[in-house]
């Protein structure tokens, strides 16, 4: 198992992490004062923090949704978006990230008269605070819902907001009966802006919403995508360690030879019940196999972890290396919504120095960047 303190000094990326399921239990209760909500389970940061990580590893979607509910409540002023946002950077900065895009959907946010464009730019707001006074580099995602019909207008926000730190856009929400081919027109306006899709795709449905994903809506990640295994055919041998043999379905090995990054959150799986436990989580096949892999935290209060955490997690379910950390740190660098060179630049200037830094390899704080391709 690799030692917490080591994970935590090491640059790390993180591609998908909702705003609204990583709030501090403390800043939840003092917001919900300042906003006079009151239907919070308790006023005490502790219990409440209990209380969240509890409804969410109760193994159903439905409980683990629960807390949202109190979240967003107290996310409904642009003082309170902002601090959200602030305390966001602040908390992954502090975990060792060094680059993180954010997803959240502003139309959760207008409850108290807010409009749009005041919620995204309290977002920006807070990232760039954090950005000043942490060394962060932070990016929003926007999401729209899947069982509403304003993903066009979330869309539109969202590419007309791409100079202002909004750098992709996302469906979330339950995938059974609301799949992503229903919302095509927001997809082809971003395909027509060239602007950045991720989706949430197969974690509660299978391989059917991934392939929507990918073929209908032209999705340049897949967040979650877990359920890609059933496409896979795994077969035990036997022996001492355990071998298996993987044979790649279509739509797998399609995923795996383009390169589509799947985002990986595998305490939040856990969580939900899309996988029973991590040591029985398919990462492990996914990185035998060579996809390109992202490990994520997805909701941090909800699922009460780290992106340190996370890593340490796998490393005591099976075999990870800090050398597989890197790893999947630079998949996760190659996979964001930002440009090459800014890409370029966070690897060769702060990933690889930092690993080198931890292995014990003298003067490696400035490694030179690769020739343009």
């Amino acid at each position: 198992m690799i030692p917490l303190e080591t994970l935590r000094a090491a640059p790390k990326v993180l591609l998908h992490d909702h705003l609204d399921g990583g709030l501090r239990p403390r800043t939840v209760v003092e917001l919900a004062r300042d906003l006079r909500y009151e239907g919070l389970p308790t006023m005490d940061p502790d219990e409440l923090g209990r209380w969240f990580h509890a409804s969410a590893a109760s193994g159903s979607l439905a409980l683990y949704l629960r807390g949202f509910a109190h979240t967003i409540a107290v996310m409904q002023t642009e003082e309170s978006i902002e601090r959200v946002a602030y305390e966001c950077g602040e908390d992954l900065a502090r975990d060792g990230i060094v680059y993180a895009e954010v997803r959240y959907a502003p139309v959760f946010h207008l409850l108290r008269g807010l409009n749009l464009e005041q919620v995204v730019a309290a977002v920006e707001r807070g990232f760039a605070r954090a950005e000043r006074a942490q060394g962060i580099s932070l990016r929003q995602i926007v999401c729209a819902m899947r069982d509403r019909t304003d993903s066009l207008e979330m869309a539109e926000l969202a590419v007309a907001h791409r100079d202002r730190g909004v750098v992709g856009f996302d469906i979330a929400g339950e995938e059974e009966g609301h799949p992503p081919k229903a919302h095509l027109e927001a997809f082809y306006l971003c395909r027509r802006e060239n602007f950045s899709i991720t989706i949430h795709a197969g974690e509660a449905f299978g391989p059917p919403s991934i392939w929507q994903a990918l073929q209908y809506c032209g999705a340049h990640r897949i967040g979650h995508g877990v359920r890609l295994v059933e496409d896979m055919a795994i077969a035990d041998v036997g022996g001492a360690r355990g071998t298996k043999v993987v044979k790649l379905g279509p739509l797998a090995a399609y995923v795996r030879d383009k390169r589509i990054p799947l985002e990986l959150c595998p305490s939040s799986n856990v969580d939900t019940g899309a996988v029973p436990t991590l040591a029985e989580h398919p990462i492990r096949h996914f990185l035998s196999e060579r996809f390109r892999v992202t490990v994520n935290t997805d909701n941090r209060l909800m699922s009460h972890v780290t992106l340190s955490e996370e890593f340490q997690r796998l490393s005591r379910a099976f075999p990870l290396t800090l050398a597989d950390v890197e790893r999947l740190s630079i998949n996760a660098m190659k996979s964001a919504f930002i440009g090459y060179d800014e890409r370029v630049a966070i690897i060769y200037a702060r990933i690889k120095p930092g690993y080198a830094r931890l292995r014990g390899e003298p003067a490696l704080a400035g490694y030179p960047l690769p020739p343009t391709a």
